[in-house]
């Protein structure tokens, strides 16, 4: 009798189990690998953008975007904001093209009000980004201009707190980078512009903005794997990149107690103008990125969520880093 009463229970609560499981479940056990199968699909890093041989091209230096096969990508369809710098005020330099333009899309998709600056001859590729956020609604204005100038820089920063009502993201991104196979090639104007655009500009830049920087805000440099992992050909670029990474490592321990954050982002190859204007003999052009994991090259839309999140504020205890993005290849 005790062993009937005992089979009984058991058969009413595995009942109830099946019962519970039915209800919590909204299908079937055996469709949970369909379900799986029809989330959003990933995508493969490998054979997500071009691969190379690309073709031979070349543009007058500094280039532009608009004129490269295959046209770059910084995010102009791709990148969704979520309101993450909703308020915020920033000037990016080189904001044309590349990172910058990358970075400048996203800013203004998170909510952000953008000035960007660019050499004057860059002006095409200047105004279809400028074009393409105001017509969504955003707010970005255009200063151009020669930034191996220090009177330029620093009107610039004037400009552009004037533009958006202050300034509380600066992002010094803009760089000239020229091969030359042997020391013997460059020449002191050479060497001089490439200082000019790439240390004395983020100098003038930071100077010139830091009245105007409260804490919270944050400053952003593009520095380079060339700071780490040296192209003999790159000679003078190269420098300036790790001088880069050391200012913003020194910078960030002289700003953090100012509520000041500063870090930088490190890309590896990316498909930018830089390259065909100057950047890369033909040879590395046509090949440019087969020697990362991923057989490519990056696109500058690869690298904006890194340049939104150093600015945004719950990066907070983010300062003096450098942000590697190289496909594997190089370092940090």
């Amino acid at each position: 009798m005790q062993k009937e009463n005992v089979m009984s229970r058991r058969k009413a609560l595995g009942g109830i189990g099946a019962g519970l499981a039915s209800a919590v479940l909204p299908f079937p056990v055996q469709s949970l690998g369909q379900a799986a199968s029809a989330s959003p699909s990933l995508e493969d890093p490998v054979s997500k953008y071009p691969k190379p041989p690309f073709e031979r091209q070349s543009q007058p230096w500094p280039g532009l975007a608009g004129k490269m096969n295959p046209r770059p990508d910084h995010g102009e369809k791709s990148y969704k904001g979520s309101n993450r710098l909703k308020g915020r005020k920033a000037l990016i330099t080189g904001g044309d093209s590349g990172m910058g333009r990358a970075a400048a899309i996203a800013y203004a998709r998170e909510g952000a009000d953008v000035v960007i600056n660019y050499y004057p001859t860059e002006e095409p590729d200047a105004q279809e980004v400028i074009s393409l956020l105001k017509k969504e609604g955003h707010k970005i204005v255009g200063i151009p201009g020669d930034l191996r100038e220090e009177s330029f820089c620093t009107d610039l920063v004037a400009k552009a707190v004037q533009a958006l009502g202050g300034l509380d993201i600066v992002v010094n991104n803009a760089a000239r980078q020229q091969t030359r196979q042997s020391i013997a090639d460059l020449t002191t104007e050479d060497f001089d512009a490439t200082m000019k655009t790439n240390i004395y500009a983020p100098f003038w830049i930071i100077k010139a903005a830091l009245p105007h920087l409260q804490p919270g805000s944050a400053i952003i440099a593009t520095t380079s794997e060339q700071a780490y992992d040296p192209s003999p050909d790159l000679y003078d670029y190269a420098q300036t990149k790790a001088a880069t990474m050391n200012y913003v490592k020194s910078l960030a321990k002289q700003l953090g107690p100012k509520g000041i954050r500063v870090n930088g982002v490190a890309p590896g190859p990316i498909w930018t103008p830089l390259q065909v204007s100057g950047g890369a003999t033909q040879e590395k052009l046509t090949q440019f990125g087969k020697q990362t994991p991923f057989g490519r090259p990056g696109q500058p839309a690869e690298l904006a969520s890194i340049y939104v999140q150093l600015a945004a504020n719950d990066a907070s205890y983010a300062n003096g880093q450098i942000y590697g993005a190289s496909g594997g290849a190089g370092q940090p």
